[in-house]
């Protein structure tokens, strides 16, 4: 007798037609392979996905190499030092750009992150009327308005009378950040676990003790984390500083001295719009820099996230 020929008992009469013994190890096999195949698909959307993140730091790593040079002392100059007067003299840096860009962006989250924080503290204890719907509505709106729109507004409202410089950059960037700061906040907040709460308050524990002493502390790390990317973004806008900070040439360290702030993100349109290759080079530089601090500001985000999750 052949294994093909080999069936399972024979049914009662009225119940399943028999089946091959050989029948569940085929059904697996399919599964299998079903499986497979559903993991190649992933695999291939995820390389698509991260395709355009490694093109681009290939591109902007190679196009930098030319301003940066071959060794440390040539990155050492690019951080160190101003750009020269003329675009196409060789060599420099974008020292004031770099200064400018993290003076505005500390700024910006020392206005923003405090305030975000204390919005999603009351969404989350307090806010259940027609207040708290409308703190929810405009925070997800401005989430998706356009940069350039933010430096419009603040442009008619500060810089008419203030005149360029790195505070009303700074509000700029503030406000790009404070959305996304409340929203992540407030979902770190949902996922402190009630039992906390009820502890806490079982104790005898009034509210606002319940929350800087015991929420509060449980979502840090998420709170820390939404607080990071939200600096990461804003230091990668440039949009809303053309129009507030407008740029310099020098590093500028004063607080609003109306003649402008440089930034990373400036000064690459100002070189990439010049026909001459040294300050189109220096713009792919940057560029790296630019990258390298956002790229650093999200993977420390994502460790502190890794390394302090929410037990619920």
């Amino acid at each position: 007798m052949t294994t093909d020929t080999i069936t399972a008992p024979e049914s009662p009469a009225g119940g399943e037609p028999p089946r091959s013994v050989h029948e569940p190890e085929a059904n697996a096999r399919r599964r299998r392979r079903k499986s497979q195949l559903v993991s190649a698909v992933l695999l291939g959307a995820m390389a698509l996905a991260a395709a355009p993140l490694v093109i681009i730091l290939w591109q902007v790593t190679v196009q930098a190499a030319d301003a940066l040079g071959p060794t440390l002392g040539g990155i050492w100059s690019f951080l160190t030092e101003v750009e020269p007067l003329s675009y196409r003299e060789r060599g420099g840096g974008y020292a004031h750009g770099i200064f400018g860009t993290l003076y505005m962006t500390g700024l910006a989250a020392v206005m923003s992150i405090p305030l975000g924080i204390a919005a999603a503290i009351y969404l989350v204890d307090q806010g259940r009327g027609l207040f708290a719907k409308t703190v929810r509505l405009f925070t997800d709106v401005m989430t998706g308005v356009p940069s350039i729109f933010v430096g419009l507004a603040v442009y008619a409202i500060l810089v008419t009378g203030l005149r360029f410089g790195t505070f009303v950059g700074a509000v700029a960037l503030s406000i790009i950040m404070l959305p996304i700061i409340v929203r992540t906040a407030e979902e770190m907040l949902h996922l402190v676990p009630p039992d906390l709460r009820a502890a806490s308050a079982g104790l005898g524990a009034r509210q606002w003790q319940t929350t800087f002493k015991v929420v509060l502390p449980a979502a840090g790390p998420g709170l820390i984390t939404g607080s990071m990317l939200a600096v990461a973004r804003a230091a990668g806008e440039t949009a809303p500083l053309i129009l507030t900070a407008f740029g310099a040439r020098t590093i500028v360290t004063a607080f609003q001295g109306g003649n402008g702030q440089a930034d990373v993100g400036i000064l690459m349109t100002d070189g990439m719009s010049q026909p001459f290759e040294e300050g189109i080079e220096r713009a792919w530089a940057g560029g790296l820099m630019l990258v390298v601090i956002v790229l650093s500001l999200t993977v420390i985000a994502r460790l502190i996230n890794q390394r302090s999750q929410i037990d619920t």
